[in-house]
């Protein structure tokens, strides 16, 4: 067993560096606490602990960092983030206006943006065909078709019906 203790940095600096690695391919903060808690793990050994102890002391620095040290770094990283929605996500709740009656089964709508795109109902939609003309949202992106709902009439307000007559 003195031979372990004697040679033990040697796995420290293995374990180190595979942590490392795999920290920069997945920038989420977890392997880079392993990887400090495997340094404490290392200098524990130099200062002459038994493996088993550099074993126990890694793994507490280790729980420790991912439990106190991870989230406030994590918080840190995300408030910098952009807040602006990319993608599909940026095209939920797009309004839109119906261009080729729309079923269950297809039609076309052209969004807000401008880009007119392949359409459908929901399967459970109460209506059941929307005709050219009909104002949307789009609720859904399934693969490259746009699942749309009508726009909900609101109800008038006395003043609009004041406004009306």
């Amino acid at each position: 067993m003195d031979v372990i203790t004697e040679y033990a940095w040697i796995a420290w600096l293995v374990l180190i560096l595979v942590f490392v690695i795999i920290e920069v391919l997945s920038l989420e903060f977890t392997f880079l606490m392993l990887a400090i808690g495997s340094v404490v793990g290392l200098l524990s050994g130099l200062v002459g602990a038994p493996w088993w102890l550099q074993l126990l002391i890694a793994a507490a620095a280790a729980v420790l960092l991912l439990l106190a040290v991870r989230p406030p770094l994590l918080r840190a990283l995300q408030r910098g983030a952009d807040p602006a929605r990319s993608n599909v996500d940026a095209l939920l709740g797009m309004p839109g206006i119906v261009v080729e009656t729309v079923t269950p089964h297809g039609g076309q709508v052209k969004l807000a943006n401008g880009e007119t795109w392949t359409a459908r109902t929901p399967h459970d939609s109460p209506a059941s065909s929307l005709e050219p003309g009909t104002r949307i949202i789009l609720s859904i992106v399934d693969g490259a078709t746009a699942v749309v709902v009508p726009v909900p009439s609101r109800p008038v307000t006395p003043d609009e019906q004041k406004e009306q007559s």
